[in-house]
């Protein structure tokens, strides 16, 4: 499953990643927030969390607004052991 980062820029592409940097990432640090771009599938980032989950880890995820568009928003997952 390859995800996309929230853009740093506006005019940047998101950066994607795979599930195992992202496991990797919790794994060494125990608890990550990860800020995720608005044009990853809300499926794949519902998959996300059941596979954090069944490893036994807590999986929580909002939609962040920035802006007053309707399309200026991203999601931030936050994953903890």
């Amino acid at each position: 499953m390859d995800l996309k980062f929230a853009r740093t820029d506006i005019d940047a592409k998101p950066k994607k990643v795979d599930l195992d940097k992202i496991e990797a990432s919790v794994e060494k640090e125990g608890s990550m927030i990860f800020y995720f771009d608005r044009e990853n599938s809300h499926k794949d980032l519902l998959e996300l969390q059941d596979y954090f989950e069944e490893k036994g880890k807590s999986f929580y995820m909002s939609e962040v607004k920035f802006g007053l568009s309707d399309n200026e928003y991203m999601y931030q997952v936050h994953i903890i052991s």
